[in-house]
């Protein structure tokens, strides 16, 4: 299919914030990519996470320990996914290329595939957030249904009260399934990837294989296949619920816009920086604890405008942007709380399945 053209206008809302936000970092001198603060963070959930998992394969509790220890491996996977992978795959961990490169190679590890994630996530998702037909994120057919152009099944009435056991089970599938079939397609959607270099090949399996020796074969050779069993589950499905809670509150909320193309022109009324405003929503950012773990991705709005910024400056540059938007009459959408935005996302689900 041929992807949606944004309107282009010469005095636009992004240029006029691109002024203002660029004029923020001039006059507080700093660079807009991660500083000491987030190399110090990274550092702590790696060196943890290395520790737990060497501690639960080479020196395994009790049973009880064990599990609790697997669910908070699973909590700081998703915690690395959001902020060292998150970051280093947008370029804004580091002003070097190199560390972002190597910060984006943290999902290889766990799982996934940094190529497959910048085709799905970085290009195609930030370019066209809850565009119905071109996001992958919000085509969870025929399971689920997350906008009113998608077919309704009987089922989606009970969506509301489903969803979790979805959610749980993102990140495995995302490993073991969808992954390869974006490869193997050569499609994410109905969007055609780009050509991958012997290179690409080359660490797309090459790491694949390194995280089927450092979480299925080693663990199994180490403690039983039922002893791992249990502890992959655990692991898995804490981390594949904190990802989607966290990445689904960003869009799928009661008051974020899902646009279709123009039938004729296939083209998207507003400019690309505005469409991302009206189908993006902030919660609970004035929750330091919440926005440190969750790598500012409660900051959602920010960072679709500008993710090559990293997401310790967010707290800052939102000022500039709620003050912007109010002067061109553009709702800023934030819950207070992550508990509301939680709740305005299952009303949401109920309404579409209903």
């Amino acid at each position: 299919m041929a992807t949606p053209k944004f309107s282009k206008i010469t005095q636009s809302f992004y240029s006029d914030l691109k002024t203002r936000v660029n004029s923020y970092f001039e006059e507080v001198k700093m660079s807009p990519t991660g500083n000491f603060q987030l190399f110090f963070k990274a550092v702590i959930l790696l060196v943890v996470f290395a520790l737990v998992y060497a501690h639960l394969v080479f020196f395994t509790p009790s049973i009880v320990l064990a599990i609790c220890e697997c669910v908070f491996l699973g909590g700081l996977v998703a915690a690395i996914g959001f902020n060292v992978m998150h970051d280093g795959a947008h370029g804004s961990f580091s002003k070097y290329k190199s560390i972002n490169t190597f910060a984006s190679f943290s999902l290889n590890i766990l799982g996934g595939s940094s190529y497959m994630w910048n085709m799905k996530h970085n290009i195609i998702h930030h370019t066209y957030t809850n565009v119905e037909g071109v996001d992958d994120d919000i085509e969870i057919q025929p399971w689920m249904r997350m906008s009113d152009s998608q077919k309704k099944h009987w089922m989606h009435k009970y969506q509301h009260l489903y969803f979790w056991i979805f959610y749980s089970i993102l990140y495995i599938s995302w490993m073991f399934v969808t992954d390869y079939m974006k490869y193997f397609k050569g499609k994410i959607g109905e969007i055609k990837i780009t050509k991958m270099k012997f290179s690409d090949h080359l660490v797309f399996w090459g790491f694949k294989a390194v995280h089927l020796v450092l979480f299925i074969g080693l663990p199994i050779y180490m403690l039983g296949f039922t002893n791992w069993l249990i502890g992959f589950l655990a692991l898995t499905i804490f981390a594949g619920l904190i990802l989607s809670i966290v990445f689904q509150l960003a869009h799928t909320v009661e008051h974020t816009a899902f646009v279709m193309p123009d039938g004729e022109t296939g083209n998207i009324e507003d400019e690309w920086a505005k469409h991302q405003v009206k189908t993006t929503a902030n919660f609970a950012t004035h929750n330091k604890l919440i926005s440190w773990l969750v790598g500012g991705l409660n900051f959602q709005i920010e960072h679709h405008l500008f993710p090559k910024i990293s997401h310790i400056h967010y707290p800052a540059i939102s000022k500039i942007i709620k003050q912007v938007c109010k002067e061109y009459g553009l709702v800023y959408n934030e819950y207070p709380r992550m508990r509301y935005a939680l709740v305005s996302h299952i009303s949401y689900l109920k309404h579409m399945g209903r």
